[in-house]
């Protein structure tokens, strides 16, 4: 037989036998390239935070230090921010209006967050009595054991809403917070208008100069 006539029967069976062994390494690498993308955004997420929350005129200017302030009357409601705490208990940031509230984003596994817990932990305990409420917005975290541990550790005695999946992020207006900004923090005027934000972690100076200037708006 010539190999000319041989050649089809060569050309019906090799595509059969190189699908066969081909997928399952072409379903691996899909597999670990999915697995390596969602890993990227888990670390890219917890970081130094990031410059800008999207698009959107929210009137926010931002300082040398990266904090964002806009004019008193030119800001925007927060949105509904209501739920069950990782103490289980049932909250609504507005039941705060009239006092000057400071929303923190974190996580359990973010190491930012712990580098910033301690002045979150002080300086709440220290505004307390002058009209001003802490709560957390606590994140990502796949049960609420890890967080009531960490709030522990850090002596954090103010409520934390529970957001694992970061639906309540999402209800802020676009250009306001950033969901993938890990830890970030925005206080809250007392009519519950954003007046400042922070997509980066905080030391208690930069805190202190977020949230003094909205104690003392009359």
């Amino acid at each position: 037989m010539s190999a000319a006539s041989r050649a089809p029967l060569g050309s019906n069976s090799s595509p059969r036998t190189t699908r066969n062994t081909r997928s399952p390494r072409v379903r691996r690498r899909a597999a670990l390239t999915a697995g390596a993308a969602a890993a990227a955004l888990l670390v890219s997420a917890c970081g130094s935070g990031g410059t800008s929350g999207g698009g959107g005129n929210t009137n926010f200017v931002t300082g040398s230090d990266g904090t964002a302030t806009v004019a008193k009357g030119e800001r925007t409601p927060a949105p509904d921010l209501s739920g069950k705490t990782i103490a289980g208990k049932t909250l609504d940031v507005a039941d705060f209006k009239g006092k000057v509230v400071v929303l923190n984003v974190w996580g359990s596994w973010c190491n930012p967050c712990r580098a910033e817990a301690k002045y979150f932990a002080k300086v709440s305990k220290e505004y307390a009595g002058k009209g001003v409420q802490f709560v957390g917005i606590n994140t990502r975290d796949t049960s609420t054991g890890a967080a009531l541990a960490f709030e522990k550790d850090w002596d954090i005695t103010y409520p934390s809403l529970y957001d694992p999946t970061g639906k309540l992020l999402l209800r802020f207006e676009k250009g306001t917070l950033n969901p993938q900004a890990i830890p970030s923090t925005l206080v809250l005027d007392r009519n519950g208008k954003i007046a400042a934000r922070s997509l980066s972690a905080l030391s208690e100076e930069r805190l202190l100069k977020m949230l003094k200037p909205v104690v003392a708006e009359k």
